[in-house]
């Protein structure tokens, strides 16, 4: 059964573009909290491109990422080419005005809801922690079982789109609402 979730869960990273082989990512366990590319890593493990650059790690510290900070013990992730990608926030953050929702209290912040930011920084997605009004529009917040409640950000900052809180024009609540850019 251990080994059948395990193809489930790689099946699942490979759909979303998120596996590696071997060859591509290597793990390292850190002595000690390191500082790499600009990021105060914590003691512990961390993942880094076969040509060495910073992957993903545990910051040590409160860090800037993105448009915004990184509480200590969020687990970033990187792009190649040492942009931010996404994080796992330890616990429940303000980014830009909205309150997005941390990582799981008893697995641990990376099996929580992840943040994701363009390659210039800007916020792309968030879990909001509940119901709120986003530039005119009632987004849901997100919960263990909310399905696909992100919102979704263009990178000028408009809204992409959401999950519904409440009726929008012809679209019910719990719906998902888009918009064209």
């Amino acid at each position: 059964m251990k080994g059948l979730m395990v193809v489930i869960v790689l099946c699942g990273l490979a759909g979303a573009g998120l596996a590696a082989t071997k060859e591509q990512l290597q793990r390292k366990t850190l002595a000690q909290s390191t500082q790499i590319q600009g990021y105060q890593c914590a003691k512990g493990v961390a993942w880094f491109y076969a040509d060495g650059r910073l992957k993903e790690c545990a910051v040590a510290r409160d860090t800037d990422f993105g448009v915004d900070r990184a509480p200590a013990g969020s687990w970033i992730n990187l792009t190649r080419d040492g942009k931010p990608d996404f994080l796992f926030l330890v616990r429940d953050t303000n980014i830009l005005g909205y309150s997005c929702r941390g990582g799981n209290r008893l697995l641990g912040p990376t099996e929580g809801a992840m943040t994701g930011f363009y390659p210039s920084g800007k916020l792309k997605y968030c879990w909001l922690t509940a119901d709120r009004e986003v530039q005119g529009v009632a987004c849901a917040g997100s919960g263990m079982f909310s399905g696909k409640s992100e919102v979704d950000f263009y990178e000028d900052g408009r809204l992409k789109g959401c999950k519904l809180a409440k009726d929008y024009g012809s679209l019910k609540a719990g719906e998902r609402f888009s918009q064209s850019h």
